[in-house]
């Protein structure tokens, strides 16, 4: 059973950077494809973005997010991070990250079998 921690959640000003955490127990980490989700009050969850096993193959970013988000991950910490830079309010949600077991990197939540509790980001205008 894989188990998933968030963290570095807070408040930031629009604008601002923020870095989350995810941390990895109960498998091989480098055996799982990482993914972050995030879902805003009223809104359905959402991709956000993707990264492959080794963290040097395929990359996906939903394009609200492109060119101002990456993931980052450190298979030798059991560790996916979301860097998320130019913040903007509209980025308010609770970001989750969740593993899969495919070969490339899903952007469908139904492709990920394990799941974070989730942590919130707040963005001020």
């Amino acid at each position: 059973q894989v188990q998933l921690v968030e963290s570095g959640g807070g408040l930031v000003q629009a604008g601002g950077s923020l870095r989350l955490s995810c941390a990895a127990s109960g498998g091989t980490f480098s055996n799982y494809v990482m993914g972050w989700f995030r879902q805003a009050p009223g809104k359905e969850r959402e991709f956000v973005t993707s990264v492959s096993r080794s963290g040097g193959g395929n990359t996906y970013y939903a394009d609200s997010v492109k060119g101002r988000f990456t993931i980052p991950r450190d298979n030798a910490k059991n560790t996916v991070y979301l860097q998320m830079n130019s913040l903007k309010p509209e980025d308010t949600a609770v970001y989750y990250c969740a593993a899969s077991f495919t070969i490339l990197p899903p952007t469908a939540s139904t492709q990920y079998r394990y799941w974070g509790q989730g942590t919130q980001v707040t963005v001020s205008s």
